[in-house]
């Protein structure tokens, strides 16, 4: 028997996530069956264990869209018992059993080889966010936004994808403005490598199609009028990076920052990634991210705590990573 975090919804009790024990033959099916370390808890699962957002498409469910541990058993060439691994994404939390829990069994195509560099408790600080993050950054280099042509603005700076983001960029040479409605929170977005902290309220309200010509580059988790007004202030040629949507789905925006200035807007999706992109990702992680400051805006739970932090993160309480320790109740 294993512990984990179940989500249930029946007539009885509702919609309900509680720590239950489980046993090996109730695994969903996979080829590859994994004795997790560490798991994180993420926006999208606080809002699969608290009910509040549209995140499990079947019950019962195992929330958790990352996990990082060992291979128990494998039925995939790619793997072998013995191997560290990581997943991030594919639907696990969502229609297939997840990370929070001490096993899982997964097919073994979602999974990538844990980078030497990183321990599993670490890959799991970086996590979907982290990784997220760094997807943003390649798209910005790959659309040739270099250190030298401007600054890069970075919404809802104090979150997961946000606080990577800006630590990564830092250490790679940009210039980054920061976004947050957290102004006691500077001391630590400066730390992680911010040079100009930018109250959220600045880019909440309903601006101009066309403002002044600020950055050169942005990653935005907020979506809505934030992503709107972060468009309207790109500087010619700027590459907008979305890949969240804190704020909102909607997108109340013109055409004129994107023909009349050249800018472009990126798409990030970090579910489906092709393997080759997951991989050149998490090596770039290994390589570029600065371990004390992922150690610094990261902290450690037990699985038993989970329950009480998803809706803290909810309400914006919660900064920076949270690693799940599922072996700790």
């Amino acid at each position: 028997m294993f512990n984990s975090i179940m989500i249930d919804k029946n007539e009885a009790d509702g919609y309900r996530a509680s720590v239950q024990k489980l046993g090996d033959a109730q695994l969903p099916d996979g080829d590859v069956t994994v004795q997790v370390l560490y798991s994180t808890l993420n926006y999208k699962d606080a809002l699969a264990i608290t009910g509040k957002g549209p995140v499990v498409r079947r019950f019962p469910m195992v929330p958790g869209i990352d996990l990082a541990g060992v291979v128990e058993q494998s039925d995939n060439p790619r793997y072998r018992a013995g191997d560290h691994v990581i997943l991030n994404g594919w639907g696990v939390g969502e229609t297939h059993w997840g990370g929070l829990a001490q096993k899982a069994r997964v097919k073994g195509d979602w999974l990538v080889p844990l980078p030497a560099a990183i321990g599993p408790r670490r890959a799991m600080a970086i996590g979907t966010a982290g990784y997220t993050a760094m997807l943003c950054i390649m798209a910005l280099q790959d659309h040739g936004v270099t250190p030298d042509k401007g600054s890069i603005v970075v919404t809802g700076a104090v979150g997961g994808v946000g606080s990577i983001a800006i630590a990564l960029l830092s250490k790679l040479g940009y210039v980054v403005e920061a976004v947050t409605g957290r102004a006691h929170e500077s001391d630590f977005l400066k730390l992680l490598g911010a040079t100009v902290i930018l109250p959220r309220d600045e880019l909440t309200a309903v601006g101009k199609p066309l403002g002044k010509e600020r950055w050169a580059g942005a990653i935005d988790v907020v979506g809505s009028q934030m992503l709107a007004n972060v468009c309207a202030g790109m500087r010619y040629g700027g590459v907008v990076t979305a890949c969240g949507l804190a704020g909102g789905m909607d997108f109340p925006a013109t055409v004129a920052p994107f023909i009349l200035r050249g800018v472009s807007l990126i798409g990030i999706d970090s579910v489906m990634c092709a393997y080759e992109r997951r991989m050149r990702a998490w090596e770039t992680l290994a390589a570029q991210l600065d371990m004390e400051k992922l150690d610094a805006l990261s902290e450690e739970i037990s699985l038993g705590q989970v329950l009480s932090v998803a809706p803290k993160m909810l309400q914006g309480q919660v900064r920076g990573r949270v690693v799940v320790d599922v072996n700790r109740h």
